[in-house]
């Protein structure tokens, strides 16, 4: 039986090397964890691939100058750090790459019903009928669940209390926001013809 082979400790501070290059390592170090996760990674959880008098903040900004131009960025979304492609290079993508997994495959309707539960939150089925003036289906639902962009939320502790549905940390990075916070005003929608009050019901 083989030996078990441990992974060599992490050498966090670099003191061997010279401070450019220590510097521009621990940048290549969260670009690396970046890349690699398949969630938006928290700041404290980053700090510990670089060394203690490293400032997180410091070296995100130089990775976000040192990726301009280039096809990549790094964001906020769901109080993290990620990886992400540029906007400008969707159509590109969408031409020659297999993406259809990461598609979110929501008709202009699921999007009024999913923004209605993003602004509304926590809100049932009952409240959803009164935004929108029709039962809402248990399929839609299902969609967003599916998608993992809703999820069940707070329950009255009436027995038979109907469930109410809330957003997920998949919504904040499918649409690319640190927080609820970061939802655009309700005015702004306004004022681009939407309305999550009383939307247009196809």
């Amino acid at each position: 039986m083989g030996k078990q082979r441990s992974e060599p400790e992490l050498d966090r501070e670099l003191a061997n090397l010279p401070p450019e290059l220590r510097w521009r390592e621990w940048m290549r170090r969260i670009e690396a964890v970046l890349f690699a996760s398949a969630t938006p990674v928290p700041r404290e959880d980053l700090a510990r691939v670089v060394g203690q008098a490293a400032s997180v903040d410091l070296l995100f900004e130089d990775l976000a100058a040192d990726l301009e131009g280039r096809a990549f960025e790094i964001a906020k979304a769901a109080g993290g750090w990620m990886m992400r492609t540029r906007s400008a290079y969707a159509p590109a993508i969408r031409a020659a790459a297999d993406v259809g997994d990461q598609q979110l495959g929501l008709n202009e309707f699921d999007l009024a019903v999913l923004a209605a539960i993003a602004y509304h939150q926590p809100i049932t089925r009952e409240g959803l009928k009164d935004i929108f003036g029709k039962e809402i289906s248990r399929d839609l639902i299902g969609r967003l669940r599916g998608r993992d962009l809703i999820g069940t939320g707070p329950r009255s502790p009436q027995r038979g209390a109907p469930y109410s549905f809330v957003t997920t940390e998949q919504f904040l990075v499918a649409f690319g926001l640190e927080s609820l916070l970061d939802l655009p005003d309700t005015e702004q929608l306004e004022d681009a013809g939407l309305s999550v009050e009383n939307p247009e019901v196809r």
